[in-house]
């Protein structure tokens, strides 16, 4: 179940197609302020995400925002649909778990942003919860 696989997804209209590289089968939710305005609540997300290559023609379809000095967010230009998050930096991707879900027998082990999750939901599941602050210090170190 640690083994690397390649996903395959593409957004509601069929105008992208991509193809992710994951290391694991772990899913992640950030509740930052940005996430949850992107998408009406938490982003579900592949955390472990190598590489996200965009099949075909599907690159002329996407468009992205730069949503802070360090990260920006891809979209279908077509449909909207949400494709990955990255650092600018190239170093680490976050793509929607329902993006590329066909069943897989995902871990839910992770959250970020917990310090900005608001009051009126919570997950069931054991997870390793983050702050903003402790993200950041992750990233600087270079954590996986």
């Amino acid at each position: 179940m640690h083994d690397a696989m390649t996903l395959t997804g593409s957004c509601l209209c069929g105008a992208v197609a991509l193809e992710v590289q994951a290391s694991r089968q772990n899913i992640g939710a950030c509740h930052c302020q940005m996430c949850r305005t992107w998408g009406g609540g938490p982003l579900l997300a592949l955390e472990s995400v190598s590489s996200v290559h965009l099949e075909g023609e599907g690159e002329d379809n996407v468009t992205v925002f730069a949503s802070s000095d360090w990260a920006e967010r891809a979209f279908c230009r077509h449909c909207g649909t949400h494709l990955f998050y990255r650092l600018k930096t190239g170093e680490h991707y976050a793509v929607p778990a329902g993006l590329v879900d066909v069943g897989q027998a995902w871990t839910f082990d992770s959250q970020i942003f917990i310090d900005e999750k608001p009051p009126w939901y919570a997950f069931a599941n054991d997870t390793r919860n983050l702050t903003g602050r402790e993200v950041f210090e992750a990233f600087e170190r270079g954590d996986d």
